[in-house]
Parts: C-alpha cells; structure tokens; sequence
C-alpha cells in the first residue's frame, strides 16, 4: 500500500494499533494526538512522525496536516479516530464533559474531513476514513453523550460521502463494537459476547482503505444482526438489550478503574 496516510488520536488504541497495521501494508503514516509525549513515544516505537494536534482547534489541525504532508509528502487517507467516551447517567453528565465530548467526537471529525477535502478535492483523489462506532446505532443507557456524537458522525459521514463522491475522493466510516481499549475501562461486556481488539479494527480499516465502502461494522456478523433489529419492534429490541445486560453496563461499572481515564480526557486540551 503506497499511500500517505495521517491519524488522529493514534497515541494509544484503536488509532495506534492502527498505525501500526498501514506501516506493516507499506503505508506511509504519520500519527497525531494531543498527547504530545505519548505521540513521540508511540512514533519512536513504531519508526513514523508522531506530532501534536488538538482536533477542536482549527490552526493546530491545519499545522497537522501541513506538518504531516511536509514530512511524507501529499496526504492520500486522513484516519479521523481520536474521540472520548464519559459514561453514566444522562443526569450526572456535566455540561462540560457534554461539550468537550462533542467538540472532539464530532466537530473534530467535522474539521478533519473539511480539511482533509480542501486538500484532496483539488487533487482530484483522495480518502477520508471516519471511526465512527455501533453505538452510533445502536443506543445504550448510560451512553447517550457517545451515542449521540456517534450518530452524528454517521450522518455526517454519509452526506459527505454523497456530495464528493463524483469527484475522486472516497468517504466512509468504521463502526466497531465493544474493543478492549481504555475508552471501556471498568465496563462489563455484553454476556455472551467476546470484545474486539484494536488489531481487529485496524484491519477493517486497512481493508476499507484497500477497497472502499461507505460503511464497515466489526465485527461483520454484527452488520446484519444491526440491520435485522432495526426491523424489530421496540419492545423486543429491549428484551434483547436486557439480555445482553446493555440496560447496566454503561450505568453499573467500576469507577475506580477508569479513574485515570476520565482524568485525563477531562485535562487535556
């Protein structure tokens, strides 16, 4: 794979993980986070340029992207994947980690992309992958501030998709279930139901890069069974949540073991 290829949020995770399989396909990547030691750490480990980006703000996102095509030249794919996960209840969610959860999940996808396109679109090529989530589709007590940017970054993602799509450049979206990074952390699984892990996610990206698509579920059998309960009337789709214990897991967790996690999502930036 001969592309140059950029990542948001690739200290750590899904995004890391993700570097890591595109540099094993050939890629040439370039990873951001903000993070900024972390970044430099994982860049070393991996032999990539790691760099600062905060992606609410629009001038550290521009200086990404200038950094990025300066150090490996023109940006052929930007991976839009940093995002944050605060869970519990709707009425415990501050005001501040409403905010914050929107301006990274998704005006940071927002940016990226428009960013991305004024680059690409002149070239005339281009790829846009957007981590997006099942949860964008599929709503869980306990998650409605990641479950609504995620369903925003969807909707986003697909009209984006629509409007470029004559014009050489490929948009879509990722949507993983349940992954064993820290964005879970003291968070049950759903019973009956092993969690994926980042090298799982960032080989659906690698395939989506090699061959596009507007949208790819990981894992895949959990595409269909998406599709068939959207046809299902609400009362069974509820049976069905509480069977798999998604009614408790987003409210029902250890909160000491995401300390550090919510710490940290709550002081940067």
């Amino acid at each position: 794979m001969s592309k140059v290829i950029a990542i948001t949020g690739a200290a750590r995770g899904i995004g890391l993980a993700t570097a890591r399989a595109l540099k094993a396909a050939g890629a040439t990547v370039v990873i951001g986070d903000i993070d900024e030691a972390a970044v430099k750490e994982a860049a070393e480990a991996l032999g990539v340029t790691g760099l600062l980006v905060d992606v609410t703000s629009r001038e550290s996102f521009t200086a990404f992207l200038d950094r990025a095509e300066d150090a490996a030249g023109p940006l052929d794919v930007l991976v839009n994947n940093a995002g944050i996960m605060p869970i519990g209840p709707v009425t415990d969610e501050s005001d501040a980690d409403a905010r914050r959860c929107v301006d990274i999940n998704l005006h940071g996808v927002m940016l990226g992309t428009k960013l991305a396109l004024g680059r690409m679109l002149p070239r005339g090529r281009g790829h846009i992958v957007n981590v997006a989530s099942v949860a964008g589709v599929m709503f869980t007590p306990g998650l409605a501030l990641y479950n609504a940017t995620k369903a925003a970054v969807l909707a986003f993602t697909e009209a984006t998709r629509l409007e470029v799509r004559d014009r050489g450049v490929h948009v879509g979206a990722v949507l993983p279930t349940f992954t064993n990074t820290e964005l879970v952390a003291g968070t049950a699984s759903p019973k009956g139901q092993r969690n994926c892990e980042p090298e799982d996610i960032a080989a659906a990206v690698v395939a989506l890069i090699a061959r596009p698509r507007p949208q790819v579920v990981v894992p895949k059998k959990l595409g269909t069974q998406v599709k068939v309960s959207a046809l299902l009337p609400e009362r069974l789709r509820w049976a069905m949540s509480r069977r798999l214990g998604l009614d408790k897991i987003f409210l029902e967790y250890d909160p000491d073991a995401r300390k550090e996690y919510d710490a940290r999502i709550r002081s940067q930036g």
